[in-house]
């Protein structure tokens, strides 16, 4: 998510600057992490454990044709238990009502 999205999820006194100043704090108090993981629907628990080297590993690895590659290193495949279509479209649905919202504030100004 952009940081200019992520700051219109967290509410009005949030600006791009601002979230840019958030990622490069080493600790973030309970209730803002909080806020934030809701604003990226995630479990607060993934922001805490985030490894970027799994991250990686598994953007690199996780793909169609890559199975005898993982299975060599022991990674087990990760099995997907939702329809991607599914979440393509709620995205979809989430960025056409905010669109939405946004029309609206400006015909409101």
């Amino acid at each position: 998510m952009k940081q200019k999205a992520l700051a219109f999820e967290l509410g009005e006194s949030w600006n791009q600057r601002k979230i840019s100043l958030l990622e490069q704090k080493e600790d973030i108090e309970n209730d803002l992490l909080q806020q934030v993981a809701e604003a990226l629907k995630v479990p607060v628990e993934a922001i805490e454990n985030f490894d970027e080297e799994a991250a990686i590993f598994n953007i690199q690895n996780n793909y169609e044709g890559s199975n005898s590659k993982a299975a060599s290193v022991g990674v087990t495949n990760y099995q997907c238990h939702f329809n991607p279509l599914d979440k393509v479209v709620e995205l979809y649905e989430r960025l056409l009502a905010s669109e939405k919202e946004k029309v609206e504030l400006l015909k409101k100004k």
